[in-house]
């Protein structure tokens, strides 16, 4: 039987893309996971798209809009959406409520 592994979040690894407060929970070489937090009104950088994944944002709390290359999508609590491989993205909070994402990458870039 394989070990059942929890990860507090003071155990994740924290860091910043643009005022995008990231955790960082796992990462394997099949997957990564970890969850971004927006202030209202903040942004985070622009990711250039994953060469060999695709990614999974799905909204836990909150309304963000996520612009991708060509057009941006307002996703609602409870919304999920799949970014291709290759296609920029970066989330933007126009609400004034805090906005919390979890979001998955299979496989993981190298």
């Amino acid at each position: 039987m394989r070990d059942i592994k929890v990860i507090k979040k003071k155990e994740s690894k924290q860091f910043f893309e643009g005022d995008e407060q990231c955790n960082l929970y796992t990462k394997t070489e099949k997957m990564i996971f970890g969850t971004s937090s927006l202030e209202p009104g903040k942004e985070g950088t622009i990711d250039p798209g994953h060469k060999y994944g695709e990614e999974i944002f799905f909204i836990a709390k909150g309304t963000v809009t996520c612009q991708f290359s060509k057009l941006s999508k307002e996703l609602q609590e409870g919304d999920a959406v799949i970014i291709p491989i290759g296609e920029p993205h970066k989330l933007v909070n126009k609400s004034k409520e805090p906005v919390l994402v979890c979001w998955a990458l299979a496989p993981p870039d190298s």
